[in-house]
């Protein structure tokens, strides 16, 4: 297990030598979806993200423990507890049990997670599964003097708790900025502050998700459902906590506020936050018609895309940015990420045609070492990418005549693909796709093997020269013809 993986923490805004609480096991919760809806882009980048840095941890060796919630109850509208119930809208507009959308949205994240290829959570609890939870913890903050409850409402007493905390800690923000710049909101009259948040809220006579308390009958608020959670399953402290950079502001700040009252600690020691995505250089927004779902980028139904990508194709455009760099969709962007990813892909599949030799003239023993250096340095996959694009350059040498490897070489090339390419950014062959083409070129290359049998060499050659043109190369051998995209 390496000791030399550095991490970018939020929480101080400086890479951090990683050091777990209890090595080997990681703790690591992660901000989960919130199911009303289909999950969009943003959501999958900041999953896909997270995929990767777990699946390092595990490939170093760490036993991680991997949370990541479903938020199923009390989300409204806005971070500060204004609006309608999205659930409950969303129930009563389609004449549905409010579980009814759960489970539906809850089975398509999975199925686009499993399209992705993420690998699951180790828990994945739901905030209407842990009402008890969040009840004592709520109970436990007014204990500790850091809320107040009216009419029903608990909220979170923000002034109180910043006399002897730092309530910006995450973000560095001005609290009088902040104070100065909030709007005024329903509800403001039984608040204290005007940066009180609410941990449980009263419910309306016409709401329809709505549980038992001491205050009354109600729901939890959206923040305090990741602390009961995260806490039950990690402890108070535990190694990382992450999300989008869009959740900062507000609900892990509110987080870090709420456990440091209840615990007296900050839960996490890491804070990790990926980066917004952009489509060709605006911000993505549904109100601003760019806003991708994963089913539009797979299809290519969406007006601003002009085909359809597979996931793994996506996948691989979103590891080629760093999870802290912002993500700009276009379709050029993914026309290259397309190309890319089969070009990597076709060299894998040339690594069992190699025929080593006794001499090597091509360096690959540093590869490895090289992934391995950019990951530990907080996950850098972009730079991973592009040395397996240079292993990917050395096994088409080898395999056109024009670079020599010997079977050390080679295994030490199919070594550094299976670990970095499957094991750790988690891509992997979509077979559905492969197997049908090597069924249709397998015919073709029969039919040009008849032609030029027959001495056919006009039809063999317009073969060979209309599938050069379509971006597939054929190669004659003694062993016979062998074939690879462009």
């Amino acid at each position: 297990m390496t000791n030399s993986l550095v991490i970018y923490n939020t929480l101080t805004r400086t890479k951090e030598k990683f050091e777990p609480l209890n090595p080997p096991f990681v703790g690591m919760y992660v901000c989960g979806p919130t199911v009303y809806s289909d999950v969009h882009l943003g959501n999958c980048r900041t999953f896909v993200s997270f995929d990767l840095i777990n699946r390092y941890l595990l490939h170093l060796g760490y036993k991680v423990r991997y949370v990541r919630n479903i938020t199923d109850a009390g989300h409204l509208e806005g971070d500060r507890d204004e609006g309608d119930d999205k659930f409950s809208k969303k129930a009563r507009l389609e004449q549905l049990e409010p579980m009814e959308i759960v489970q539906r949205y809850t089975i398509g994240f999975h199925d686009v997670m499993r399209l992705f290829n993420t690998l699951p959570p180790s828990i994945e609890p739901t905030a209407t599964g842990h009402i008890a939870e969040q009840i004592e913890m709520v109970k436990q903050i007014i204990d500790n003097g850091f809320a107040y409850e009216r009419e029903g409402t608990v909220y979170f007493d923000v002034e109180k708790y910043s006399q002897g905390n730092n309530y910006t800690i995450l973000t560095n923000r001005n609290l009088e900025e902040l104070l100065a710049n909030t709007r005024d909101l329903g509800g403001q009259d039984e608040k204290k502050g005007r940066l009180d948040f609410a941990l449980w809220i009263k419910a309306k006579p016409e709401h329809i998700m709505r549980w038992p308390s001491p205050w009354g009958w109600g729901f939890p608020g959206w923040h305090i459902e990741c602390s009961a959670m995260s806490s039950k399953y990690l402890g108070d402290v535990f190694d990382i906590h992450g999300g989008g950079m869009d959740l900062a502001a507000t609900h892990h700040t509110n987080e870090i506020a709420q456990s440091q009252a209840c615990n007296h600690t900050s839960p996490a020691k890491y804070w990790m936050h990926t980066n917004m995505l952009t489509v060709n250089g605006a911000r993505m927004s549904k109100s601003a018609g760019n806003g991708f779902l994963p089913h539009e980028l797979f299809t290519g139904s969406h007006p601003l895309l002009q085909k359809g990508y597979s996931p793994m194709t996506v996948r691989f455009f979103m590891l080629q940015a760093h999870y802290r760099s912002t993500l700009d969709f276009s379709n050029e962007a993914l026309e290259a990420s397309d190309k890319g990813f089969k070009r990597l892909m076709n060299a894998i599949d040339l690594l069992d045609k190699l025929k080593p030799s006794a001499t090597s003239n091509v360096q690959v023993g540093d590869l490895k070492q090289a992934c391995y250096d950019a990951m530990n340095d907080d996950f850098n996959s972009p730079v991973v990418i592009a040395q397996l694009f240079e292993a990917a350059r050395i096994i088409n040498g080898v395999y056109d005549g024009k670079a020599q490897a010997t079977q050390e070489d080679i295994e030490a090339l199919k070594s550094l693909m299976d670990d970095f390419v499957y094991d750790v950014l988690g891509l992997k062959v979509e077979k559905a796709e492969t197997d049908d083409i090597g069924k249709i070129m397998e015919f073709i290359i029969q039919l040009r093997s008849e032609a030029k049998a027959n001495k056919d060499y006009l039809t063999s050659d317009k073969i060979r020269n209309g599938l050069q043109d379509l971006g597939i190369q054929l190669k004659d051998s003694k062993e016979g013809t062998t074939w690879t995209k462009a």
